[in-house]
């Protein structure tokens, strides 16, 4: 009988060579098996991407909007909002009731505020890229109103001071972004406008406590509903973020420290 066959008893001879993909396994008879396999390292990356690709990022379910709100709460203080983690630093970030504003100071915060909401307002009007026209007539507008403000204090007898340095360089900030970047200028939009509802009116209300007899100005009065026609900018903003790519989010969320610091340093005028 001829013996070419290896006997049952007898244990293969193993040589195992190894690639990135492949198992070669060699029996004594000279007959081979080829195993593909996946290296662990790969299996870890795949596994890391699938991960990331389900995690979302903070606020993201509810829409593009609450994303930015989320990253400007952790940019305020803890006196400012309860999920701030800034530590205080200026002088406008103390709790209000420690304020001693000046209405020199306060009318210097007024004409910079005016000047950013006339270059905020020309900038949609033109509509340097289509998605602008999405925040025409909004209801949010505030140029109208501070100079109503303006006027009236000009009525009182208070000389109205030119734009300062805060004031006109952000707005040549906005003027330079809106031309270029429409993600960046989207984050101050929403931040300007958004912000001026919220701690903007709790300012509104201590100034003129302290330096105007309680008097409301125009600039903290909306035609309507304020939460429905915050609401509607929320949804036409969130329209404008689903063309946007994950990169390009990102981007946008990442002016928003940017924002903060050229309306902290508008603000700051109202203690000078």
């Amino acid at each position: 009988m001829a013996s070419s066959l290896s006997p049952i008893s007898q244990k293969p001879n193993f040589i195992i060579t190894t690639k990135p993909t492949t198992l070669q396994i060699f029996t004594s008879n000279k007959t081979s098996v080829k195993f593909t396999r996946i290296p662990m390292k790969s299996a870890r990356i795949s596994a890391t991407t699938a991960e990331k690709q389900k995690r979302r990022f903070p606020g993201e379910a509810k829409g593009f909007v609450e994303e930015m709100r989320f990253v400007a709460m952790k940019l305020h203080t803890k006196e400012q909002a309860k999920e701030g983690e800034k530590k205080i630093e200026e002088p406008q970030e103390r709790h209000l009731g420690t304020w001693e504003p000046s209405v020199d100071g306060y009318l210097r915060f007024l004409v910079d505020s005016k000047l950013v909401y006339d270059t905020l307002e020309g900038i949609i009007k033109d509509a340097a890229f289509p998605s602008y026209a999405e925040f025409s007539n909004t209801g949010l507008e505030r140029s109208e109103s501070l100079a109503k403000d303006l006027q009236w204090f000009r009525e009182q007898g208070y000389s109205i001071p030119e734009p300062s340095s805060p004031g006109i360089t952000y707005a040549e900030y906005l003027k330079e972004l809106s031309e270029k970047d429409p993600q960046a200028f989207i984050c101050h939009f929403y931040n300007i406008y958004f912000a001026h509802t919220a701690g903007g009116r709790m300012i509104g209300r201590k100034v003129a406590e302290k330096l105007l007899n309680n008097k409301e100005l125009e600039f903290y009065r909306w035609d309507g509903d304020l939460s429905q026609l915050l609401q509607n900018v929320r949804e036409k903003l969130n329209k404008v973020a689903e063309s946007w790519s994950r990169e390009e989010k990102n981007h946008c969320l990442e002016e928003t420290e940017k924002s903060f610091k050229h309306s902290g340093d508008i603000l700051r005028l109202i203690l000078s």
